[in-house]
């Protein structure tokens, strides 16, 4: 049996039907006898295709996944978020929003997801709420990009700006602690209560959650009002400066107890 004969049996292709022989073909198969035999050229090996990063991402168990996110440094954290699908978010989104600032950081702000001004430019609190969020960082002498680092705890919008989904949370966690592992900031500031709940893993009003010292990881953190909420709710601004001066004072001791270390 021939080489061609055994692919072709291989790809359940068998059996092989031939053509009946002319008037004269005896003639010309003798002569073709006659002739060199010619070596056949063996069909090169087809390489597999590699696997899309979706289908791979797909068969990671949550553990596989999370373990290979916290692996990653900045760049390749970049592109993992880029290219996640692992929510439904990621069907409706323009672009991801991944984080902005300074990557050493002392300060961290954690919002709760990206609205359409920053799914458009895919940078976070860039609409109405960022420009609030950069006042209130003026306030006590802060500025986007110095010594602040400003993320979400979801990396797509939301559709129609909803609230983030439990399992959506769920998702975009390890991006979000992987982002604080490399920062390493001495402070985190929760700015609403999704972004509280996410990080905290617990159920909890932000006036109860407000005025504390809480703990992500070792991390010390504190709680308080969305910026787009302070849009809708002035009342309430007064209460996130008095939060703001509580981070302030918080930082202060953090970093008076460091130099005492020293």
């Amino acid at each position: 049996m021939s080489r061609r004969e055994d692919m072709l049996k291989e790809m359940e292709l068998t059996p092989t039907w031939r053509l009946r022989e002319p008037a004269g073909a005896a003639q010309s198969a003798a002569l073709s006898a006659a002739a060199p035999a010619q070596t056949e050229t063996p069909c090169p090996q087809a390489v597999p295709a590699a696997r899309p990063a979706s289908e791979v991402e797909a068969r990671r168990s949550p553990d596989e996944r999370r373990t290979a996110i916290m692996r990653m440094d900045w760049a390749d954290l970049k592109n993992a978020v880029a290219e996640c699908l692992a929510c439904p978010l990621h069907s409706k989104r323009t672009n991801t929003v991944f984080g902005v600032g300074d990557e050493n950081a002392d300060w961290m702000f954690i919002g709760e997801g990206p609205g359409a001004d920053e799914d458009a430019l895919g940078d976070p609190f860039v609409g109405q709420a960022g420009k609030l969020l950069d006042n209130m960082l003026a306030a006590v002498k802060l500025k986007r990009g110095q010594n602040v680092y400003i993320a979400n705890a979801v990396k797509c919008r939301p559709p129609g700006n909803r609230n983030p989904e439990a399992e959506e949370l769920l998702k975009c966690e390890p991006f979000l602690q992987r982002q604080i592992e490399l920062v390493k900031p001495k402070l985190l500031v929760a700015l609403g209560r999704v972004a509280a709940v996410s990080l905290l893993a617990r159920d909890a009003s932000i006036a109860s959650l407000r005025g504390k010292v809480h703990q992500y990881n070792g991390i010390p953190l504190i709680v308080t009002y969305h910026p787009a909420y302070l849009l809708r709710s002035l009342t309430e601004k007064a209460r996130a400066w008095e939060d703001l001066c509580f981070a302030v004072k918080t930082m202060q001791d953090l970093q008076s107890g460091a130099a005492a270390r020293t």
